[in-house]
């Protein structure tokens, strides 16, 4: 069963929110967190992207970036513009896109549940990218971010959070880059606190949306600490790392598409022959195309779009993996006819979140940057679960959820 607990927060006082909130540290290069700090000294990149403080190419990697960043935590404290809560809370925050909205719960969840699997990946993980998180954990004695996890709908808790979204937020803003709307409640009524502790005790698993090297980050340092600790006892702050918990039927997933730099030598004829052995292939003319459904795929080539259908038998409806659209597309298409097998180092190949639309993929097209572009339909939260149920992994760059998460609404310290 999950286990969670509420957590005394780190936040910013209502008045300097916009200047501290910021963009997750994994979602632009140092450069882009230089630009949107600019002369901001409030900005959270000081402490997430802290190798913006020193000379334009310092490896954000560079020892002396991580005791910057703690630098920076503890002066934002010092000037007052994050500020610790005086007792522990749950706390809500909502994120509003194209007029849908959804509601999570922020909470501090077990490491001891991601070890056990009790909460669920479907990614795999690097090492190097868990020890640059495990060290900025480490430093700041902290979790900076959260995590993003799904959770199955649950009436209970809609009801109560349906309560509070019905009141006055402590923070209300539009982001800027995104210019989605952010908003964020404090939970202070012990019985509600205490109904979501119960509501998410009922719960079998969890399962990670987005952050995979986020939690394997804190599940690895609560670990570390729980072995230096001669007294430990399973209570103490460093057992629980910091989550905002969304209902998995409000979450948005959208397509992740690839562009390739080559069609392995091929005409465009002949390639598109090749593709028909296990595609019904279409022609759809000049004007963008978007996959309708599962298991269609939508082609640019020589500024035409074209349908491509796997047919019958071409993927297994009882795998949960070999029935996605992202693996029927890497087995049939990247692999067997292009020779791309290793998405993840291949420099061929480029992938494109569907936020910028499928313009992006003919603007790199018809530049002459790429050959082709292929369009996914996306993967559904309940393909997601059931992977993670197996105890499977998804192919590399399945999902893209958006809206991202803002840091800097609130901190978990590990102490």
């Amino acid at each position: 069963m999950a286990t969670i607990k509420p957590f005394k927060g780190i936040r910013p006082p209502k008045e300097l929110v916009e200047k501290v909130e910021s963009r997750p540290y994994d979602v632009l290069d140092s450069e882009e967190a230089r630009v949107e700090a600019g002369d901001n000294e409030m900005s959270l990149y000081h402490i997430i992207k802290p190798e913006i403080d020193f000379p334009v190419g310092t490896s954000e990697y560079d020892p002396r970036v991580y005791e910057k960043a703690a630098e920076n935590f503890q002066k934002f404290q010092d000037k007052g513009w994050l500020v610790q809560d005086a007792r522990e809370h749950y706390y809500i925050y909502a994120q509003t896109m194209n007029g849908k909205t959804q509601y999570g719960l922020v909470v501090c969840a077990h490491t001891d549940d991601y070890m056990a699997g009790r909460i669920k990946k479907h990614e795999l993980t690097r090492r190097d990218k868990e020890e640059d998180r495990m060290k900025h954990v480490r430093v700041n004695n902290a979790n900076i971010e959260p995590v993003f996890f799904a959770y199955p709908d649950n009436q209970v808790l809609n009801a109560l959070i349906m309560r509070y979204a019905a009141t006055e937020p402590e923070y209300d803003f539009i982001a800027p880059i995104d210019g989605f709307r952010h908003q964020f409640w404090v939970i202070n009524d012990d019985k509600d606190m205490q109904t979501i502790t119960d509501e998410f005790a009922k719960m079998p698993s969890l399962y990670i949306a987005d952050g995979h090297h986020r939690s394997a980050a804190a599940a690895l340092v609560g670990a570390e600490k729980q072995k230096q600790n001669p007294n430990h006892k399973g209570t103490e702050e460093y057992n629980f790392f910091m989550a905002v918990c969304f209902q998995a039927s409000q979450l948005t997933i959208l397509d992740y598409n690839r562009v390739v730099k080559d069609l392995n030598g091929m005409s465009s004829e002949e390639f598109l022959a090749a593709l028909q052995v296990n595609f019904i292939v279409e022609d759809k003319g000049t004007d963008i195309y978007k996959p309708q459904q599962l298991h269609e795929f939508s082609l640019y080539l020589d500024q035409h779009w074209f349908s491509l259908k796997a047919k019958e038998g071409t993927y297994d409806n009882n795998d949960p993996i070999g029935v996605l659209d992202v693996d029927i597309s890497s087995r049939l298409i990247l692999d067997e006819i292009l020779n791309i097998g290793d998405l993840r180092s291949s420099q061929r190949i480029d992938f494109v979140g569907g936020l910028r639309g499928l313009g992006e993929l003919k603007r790199r097209v018809d530049s002459g940057e790429m050959r082709a572009a292929l369009a996914l339909y996306p993967v559904s939260m309940q393909q997601i679960m059931d992977i993670a149920d197996s105890g499977k992994i998804m192919p590399p760059k399945a999902t893209w959820f958006e809206p991202k998460l803002r840091s800097g609404l609130v901190i978990h310290k590990l102490v």
